[in-house]
């Protein structure tokens, strides 16, 4: 048998803890299956804790996360008790930016035709992957207020992109196509407006692209991709973009294969610890009700079990997952009927 990764836990404030229990129960039940080995150890770190000891993350966490585990499945955070939602902050962007984790990736992929709200769309249609530059631009939090909350306030927001940043994250979306068999790479930005910042993303762009001949390149504008994703998703393989777009580019590539509770994300940095989140939120209307959809935290577990080796167990997820959805064995916002624990406990038992 192989040796155990090691998995830190942060199921995290709302339904965080809800869905993340389904995806560890999931993942434990790949791994038995395929004969791998698994330990998952749970962190407290959230809303409750904050509000509590007025803690967010303890001295020297990041450290111990780097150091002992091999990977951080993560729930979401977000309450409306803690002003401003500042943990949110500190926990979340505290391990983004200090594991520089560059990469944000979010697989698309349409499980069943009828969950997409475009007529006639197959499911071949949407598999797309958007890889979104995770440290950088707009949230890179540099800016700041000049005269606040007066009439004559000024406040401004600074675009940060780096050659270092921009190149390692697009250099990411080629190599990741060849691995994935891939044929498109398409970078979006707004350079046409945004000279300085876009025009880098422009320069790195065209020379990542002429080193990489048996991938086809295309550039397209932000506004221009949103338009393209809707008419004609099947036109693309990979995107790469910064951070702001990304954002608002997958959120309309999870709209694409059924909603925000169907979807993957991880935050890597290759040959290091990655952070693997479903993107829904913490939902706390939801919380406590049994009703959330824990499909897309079962499929960040998939996605983190693939980052780290255990590509059979990833494919077993996938497969369960896949079942569940086609058959309707799963929460009422895609068609089922099912609670969020008794979902999970069907995709357990198909695997």
């Amino acid at each position: 048998m192989s040796h155990a990764r090691k998995i830190a836990v942060v199921p995290g404030d709302g339904i965080g803890p809800e869905v993340i229990r389904e995806a560890v129960k999931v993942s434990a039940a790949a791994a038995r299956k395929a004969g791998a080995r698994l330990e998952f150890t749970e962190f407290d770190w959230g809303a409750e804790k904050y509000l509590r000891e007025g803690v967010t993350l303890p001295p020297g966490a990041i450290a111990m996360l780097r150091e002992n585990f091999d990977a951080i499945l993560f729930g979401a955070v977000g309450d409306p008790r803690v002003p401003e939602n500042r943990h949110a902050a500190e926990i979340l962007l505290a391990m983004r930016f200090q594991l520089d984790l560059y990469v944000n990736l979010r697989p698309a992929r349409l499980l069943d035709r009828r969950l997409c709200p475009l007529r006639d769309t197959s499911e071949s249609q949407v598999n797309f992957t958007v890889i979104r530059e995770n440290t950088e631009g707009l949230y890179a939090g540099m800016g700041g207020c000049f005269k606040k909350d007066t009439p004559d306030e000024v406040a401004t927001q600074e675009d940060v992109n780096t050659r270092k940043g921009v190149e390692r994250v697009i250099r990411y979306a080629f190599e990741y196509a060849r691995q994935s068999g891939a044929k498109r790479v398409c970078m979006a930005d707004k350079s046409n407006v945004l000279k300085f910042g876009h025009g880098l993303w422009q320069r790195v762009f065209k020379l990542v692209a002429a080193e990489c001949p048996d991938i086809s390149a295309q550039h397209l504008f932000a506004d221009t991709l949103a338009m393209e994703m809707v008419l004609r998703p099947a036109d693309f393989d990979v995107i790469v973009t910064c951070n702001m777009f990304g954002d608002l580019l997958t959120d309309l590539a999870a709209a694409l294969e059924g909603g925000l509770g169907m979807v993957a994300s991880g935050n890597i940095h290759p040959g290091s610890i990655g952070l693997f989140e479903p993107v829904h939120g913490s939902a706390p209307p939801l919380a406590g009700k049994n009703v959330a959809n824990p499909v897309g935290a079962v499929r960040t577990s998939a996605l983190m079990l693939e980052h780290i080796g255990l590509t059979d167990c990833a494919r077993l997820i996938d497969a369960a997952v896949l079942a569940s959805v086609r058959e309707k064995q799963c929460t009422s916002d895609i068609g089922g009927k099912l609670g969020t624990k008794e979902a999970g406990d069907w995709i357990a038992a198909r695997i």
